[in-house]
């Protein structure tokens, strides 16, 4: 169960990774890639790339912002006097002013063959994608393109990017469908233009010149921010038009221009800076498609995240199956640190693979394993308590205790001293035969539960019932300097206790009595039986010798028959308080010495019997 789990959350969660869908994931691995960012640092700008920033100073010189066409033909005859490799212009020209200052603009834009900028406005829906050169390309609904003023003798590339839910950029989409056609993006553009060559475009990269860039889906290049705001070289316009030395910079490199200026409105949030100039995310597309530094990640890290979360889901699963779970939690942390600690390694190295897919293909197996592993141990512990319950039922409650809390109690025998009481009903043999056998058997369970109920008072153990007798041994699991006291003691106890039961029985018509013997000596405690059936009970000669008291009490008439030994266990004072009513030396069957012991009658006329032989 848990593994399938594991299968079908990681194969889902994969499938949709590949295919690009939007999911809560990406808000998630957004933020671990933010942070993988500032782990890794700040990095050099690639030198070819050279941003020209209309700032606060040059919208100042040119008296307003947006930025007068002519003074915006002066800056691009100033960039094309200084020679530059390619130039593109971030500015949205899509509207005519004055025809004087349009000319003289477009006649400036024209020598420098500028690129200019354009903008796609996309649909919602399925309607923003169209599928071309086997690729999901976003789909426009119209294009604002730069006014025929500027258009004629230029190219022109949309300057439209990839931003997650927070306004982040994370991808430069190289091409959008409209209408059937193929608009470049003002980076890819400008790139070709600086290289002389034309992009060669594979589903799963770009060469332009000597780079190769990887893609991702929808033909796309991930961003890899070089730091913040100014890590690429930027001048300032007013700078350039002055004909300050920095302008010199111009000369041989790939031209950007674009609104720096705080307040214009154009700016991103990204992991370095929460103000970055769109013309500056546009100039970091451009310098990976010139150097190729771009994140890599396209359908082989795709295929490594998959992989990495089939692997970590199901690692989880059988962890929890096979470890005991804080071992197993303990697993799958390190599993999943071990991932993080590997999607770092990669982002250092320009490696995009995901942190969040493969910790949340583990997340639902961690929950229904744990919440399973809980679910199981109850049981487990259900079916134990109800195995102890039953334990307890068919041992002393005492014994029980002892067993379930040290299985290995008595695997050797135990040579030890101990208490042994017998006990047996006269005359129930005859009662039984009239009573019937389901008769028999609930009178047996009135009686039995008595004489646990007075020997356990003691802190005795029944140790078996023998049909209308009893065996119980005070000492059996933890030996005492007492026991014999305590024998003597519930001896004392049963012997009216079982008399007035008796005397309540209509089966026994007054005529019931019992007979009681105890004896204090060397018993072997052990467990007897076989292997997968064994019973703890306590044997030897001083257990025969108990049993044999209760003949000698129904030779005398006696009730109660104690042996001396046990009363010499017992002490004076609870030998006193026994109040017996003679003592004897007799012989006992199988023995060869004769016993001296105490004892009590049953009725006076036994009493006299006795006395006057």
């Amino acid at each position: 169960m848990l593994v399938a789990i594991a299968l079908g959350t990681a194969l889902q969660l994969a499938a949709w990774h590949r295919d690009g869908r939007a999911t809560p994931l990406d808000r998630v691995e957004n933020a671990l890639l933010d942070l993988r960012f500032h782990l890794a640092g700040p990095q050099a700008a690639p030198d070819p790339v050279v941003i020209v920033g209309i700032d606060d100073a040059a919208i100042a010189e040119a008296g307003g912002f947006p930025v007068p066409r002519a003074a915006l033909a002066r800056l691009v005859r100033a960039i094309h006097d200084r020679n530059p490799r390619a130039l593109g212009i971030d500015l949205l020209l899509l509207d005519p002013r004055q025809p004087e200052d349009d000319a003289a603009l477009g006649a400036a834009l024209a020598e420098a063959r500028a690129v200019l900028a354009g903008a796609a406005v996309f649909p919602q829906g399925p309607e923003g994608v169209a599928r071309s050169e086997g690729a999901r390309l976003p789909a426009a609904e119209r294009v604002l393109r730069p006014h025929d003023r500027f258009g004629t003798g230029t190219g022109f590339g949309l300057t439209n990017i990839a931003a997650d839910h927070n306004g982040t950029p994370r991808h430069l989409p190289l091409l959008v469908a409209d209408n059937g056609n193929l608009l470049p993006s003002l980076p890819l553009r400008l790139a070709a233009q600086a290289s002389g060559a034309e992009p060669i475009l594979r589903p799963d990269r770009i060469t332009i010149g000597p780079a190769v860039s990887r893609l991702d889906l929808g033909l796309s290049i991930p961003f890899r921010f070089y730091g913040p705001r100014g890590t690429l070289r930027t001048i300032s316009a007013a700078a350039l038009l002055r004909g300050e030395r920095t302008a010199d910079l111009v000369g041989g490199r790939v031209v950007l221009v674009g609104t720096t200026a705080f307040g214009t409105g154009d700016t991103y949030a990204t992991p370095y800076d929460p103000v970055l100039p769109g013309v500056e995310v546009l100039a970091t597309g451009l310098a990976h498609l010139l150097s190729g530094d771009g994140l890599v990640r396209g359908e082989a890290q795709r295929r490594i995240d998959a992989a990495a979360a089939l692997v970590l889901a199901l690692g989880s699963a059988l962890l929890l199956v096979l470890a005991p779970p804080a071992v197993a939690v303990g697993l799958i942390g390190l599993l999943a640190l071990a991932w993080v600690a590997a999607t770092v390694a990669a982002f250092s190295q320009g490696f995009w693979l995901a942190t969040a897919l493969p910790l949340a293909a583990m997340v639902p197996v961690i929950g229904f394993g744990l919440g399973g592993r809980l679910v199981l141990d109850r049981r487990d512990a259900d079916a134990h308590a109800r195995a102890e319950r039953a334990l307890r039922a068919f041992h002393p409650p005492r014994l029980a205790a002892r067993l379930a809390a040290d299985p290995g109690f008595l695997a050797e025998p135990l040579v030890q001293r101990a208490a042994i009481l017998f006990l047996d009903l006269a005359g129930f043999t005859g009662v039984s035969e009239r009573l019937g056998p389901l008769r028999t058997q609930s009178l047996l369970k009135g009686f039995h539960a008595l004489v646990e109920a007075r020997i356990s008072r003691h802190g005795g153990l029944v140790v078996t019932f023998m049909g209308d007798g009893a065996m119980c041994v005070f000492g059996l699991a933890d030996p005492s300097p007492d026991d014999a006291r305590r024998a003597l003691a519930a001896a004392l106890d049963l012997v009216p206790a079982i008399r007035a039961w008796l005397a309540g029985e209509p089966a026994f018509g007054g005529r019931g009595d019992l007979r009681v013997g105890v004896h204090d000596g060397t018993v072997v405690v052990s467990r007897l039986g076989a292997s997968d059936h064994q019973q703890i009970t306590a044997t030897g000669d001083s257990v025969n010798l108990a049993s044999r008291l209760m003949e000698v009490g129904k030779g005398l008439g006696a009730a109660l028959v104690v042996s001396d030994d046990l009363l010499a266990a017992a002490g004076p004072e609870s030998v006193a308080a026994a109040g017996f009513e003679g003592r004897r030396t007799v012989s006992i069957r199988g023995r060869e010495q004769k016993l001296t012991v105490a004892f009590r009658w049953c009725n006076r006329d036994a009493a006299t019997t006795a006395a006057n032989p």
